[in-house]
């Protein structure tokens, strides 16, 4: 008998290749599972609700996986496995999920934040987790820019070329900045994200933000690019360490599609000798149900 467990997890994400296991690169997937493995005394999978980049943090990144021991309460994982874990990541909840939890899938909001420093000398530990620009750039400009991007759009503007979404269009409902003394904070909130999205987001209202005469001068600018579809006026993408995965909500999933459910050749969980294994499948207008590595 398997139990579902859901984790809240937060990390450092400099010294890691992002998320998502690699062939070549050290990744907090693969962190995770290498703990939970010794834990179990044999291979478990961890899936998680977004899939970092290179140097992105999390304070509020969610994973679930199956287990088969029934003496840890859900609760105890916790101390379990910071005991086992790297310094530069922390379990910091652990919880009994529904049998069916799909970090990814069930999740119905995905919550950002970008940091950084205006103006000043930075000191380095800061400029670890934050971003450093030689000013203070206009808050009210900022926020009207930000505010073209509420609802839903066509995101293709501020999407990697190497994006493989079937669909661009995403629903925002948070786009805000404001100061915490000098340094300034991008947070945005959506269903799910393109990749590199959020970056190429904030290098672009930065850009954006020295050319407008004011807040209606630079809404309009905004609105025409966004309408554009155009990945090639947009401006540079902002590094990623001053970006977080701030938190991730589960409930009624209000945009978007659906919640997907696993393929159905494909169990929630199945033994291969002493393994437990999860098989999330995802469905591809055209392809069907397409199954995915957790």
């Amino acid at each position: 008998m398997t139990r579902a467990i859901r984790l809240t997890v937060a990390y450092d994400g400099t010294d890691f290749s992002g998320w998502q296991r690699q062939k070549n690169g050290r990744s907090v997937q693969e962190e995770l599972e290498k703990a939970l493995s010794k834990m179990h005394g044999h291979e478990i999978r961890i899936t998680g609700a977004g899939r970092t980049d290179a140097g992105v943090h999390a304070m509020g990144q969610v994973a679930g996986f199956f287990t088969d021991i029934q003496s840890i309460p859900a609760d105890r994982f916790v101390l379990a496995l910071n005991k086992l874990l790297p310094r530069d990541v922390r379990v910091m909840t652990s919880e009994e999920a529904p049998a069916d939890f799909h970090a990814r899938f069930d999740a119905s909001l995905r919550r950002y934040r970008y940091f950084m420093l205006c103006g000043g000398t930075p000191d380095p530990f800061s400029l670890r987790y934050a971003y450093w620009i030689p000013r203070a750039p206009r808050l009210e400009v900022l926020n009207a820019m930000a505010s073209v991007l509420l609802g839903e759009h066509d995101f293709s503007t501020f999407a990697s070329a190497q994006d493989a979404s079937p669909s661009r269009s995403r629903h925002i409902s948070e786009s805000s900045f404001w100061y915490e003394g000098t340094r300034l904070v991008y947070q945005i909130a959506g269903n799910a994200f393109l990749w590199k999205q959020v970056r190429s987001t904030v290098g672009t209202l930065l850009e954006l933000e020295q050319m407008a005469e004011n807040a209606a001068h630079g809404r309009a600018l905004m609105k025409d690019l966004l309408e554009s579809r155009d990945r090639t006026r947009a401006g540079a993408t902002a590094p990623a360490q001053g970006l977080f995965l701030w938190n991730v909500e589960y409930g009624e999933r209000i945009h978007g599609h659906k919640r997907r459910k696993m393929a159905p050749s494909a169990a929630a969980h199945e033994h291969e000798g002493s393994r437990i294994q999860q098989r999330p499948a995802r469905l591809v207008p055209g392809l069907g149900w397409i199954e995915e590595d957790a």
